[in-house]
């Protein structure tokens, strides 16, 4: 067998896409799975999955430790309501929680990263084996954008990097240069349909711009910013014709599906790098 590796499995698509990956490329896959987050079919892919409840850290670790991993992952969404209630800690994880600066994302990453290096892992890129599925820049797919839509995205990419700047949401839905939305805890899904409720409200029909973009200096180990079909779909149902997403720091899930999402909606995929992107 290849390399070990460990991956901590949170919820949708993505933990499979990579396990698939890991499998094909010849790795042992241990998994770390989270009870009623990560979807059962992945230990189709692994050498041996491991079940345990969210909160515990004390048992994840020492699984992967025995298993002989040095190289770990941590992929796949987490349910936000969570940081509210519903976790009950191991005594590991309590520890660590009480160590917090605060409860941003950053904070919470950079703990239990040193959790693991203190058990001889290291957390790597989650687009370790996908790199060939990141954004690449400019048009990705659909018309070039025109001069009007590339001033929205400009304004909007300015408006989604301060968001996640503060760890609040990597989202925002814009019309003519005017936020409508911006992604909280529901996520970029419900962001959408969110500006497309209001927008329906205002009586207006004029198409909108989504804008998605990396955290500030974005750590590729953890929380990737990710994109796929079903977010296209819910694009032209609520009456967005651009998505702008952040090239070399997103992940497109089930490229050959994203592309065909794209080509039935209509939707334009535009590939930025910065603000000098929008530039003609």
């Amino acid at each position: 067998m290849g390399e070990k590796i460990g991956l901590i499995a949170g919820g949708g698509s993505f933990p499979l896409l990579f396990a698939a990956e890991a499998r094909k490329a010849g790795r042992e896959l241990f998994i770390v799975g989270l009870n009623d987050i990560t979807p059962k079919e992945i230990e189709q892919y692994a050498g041996e999955t491991r079940w345990f409840r969210l909160g515990n850290i004390g048992g994840p670790i020492a699984y992967l430790r025995e298993s002989g991993v040095k190289k770990v992952l941590m992929i796949g969404s987490i349910p936000h309501v969570s940081i509210f209630g519903g976790i009950l800690p191991d005594m590991r994880a309590a520890k660590l929680l009480f160590k917090l600066r605060d409860k941003k994302a950053s904070a919470i990453f950079a703990a239990v990263e040193e959790e693991f290096a203190r058990d001889g892992m290291e957390i790597v890129s989650s687009a370790t084996l996908l790199e060939h599925l990141l954004v690449k820049p400019g048009l990705i797919s659909g018309k070039q954008p025109s001069a009007d839509t590339l001033k929205t995205a400009a304004f909007g990419w300015k408006a989604a990097k301060a968001l996640a700047a503060f760890d609040i949401g990597l989202t925002v839905v814009l019309r003519a240069q005017t936020v409508l939305a911006a992604e909280g805890l529901e996520g970029t899904d419900e962001c959408i349909k969110r500006a497309g409720e209001i927008l329906k409200k205002l009586g207006r029909s004029h198409p909108m711009t989504v804008v998605k973009v990396a955290r500030p200096n974005q750590d590729m180990r953890f929380d990737l910013p990710v994109a796929g079909a079903s977010t296209l779909r819910i694009m032209a149902q609520a009456g967005a014709d651009t998505l702008v997403i952040e090239a070399g720091k997103t992940l497109i899930l089930g490229m050959e599906e994203f592309l065909a999402a794209a080509k039935e909606t209509g939707i334009t995929v535009f590939g930025a790098t910065d603000e000098t992107s929008f530039t003609q």
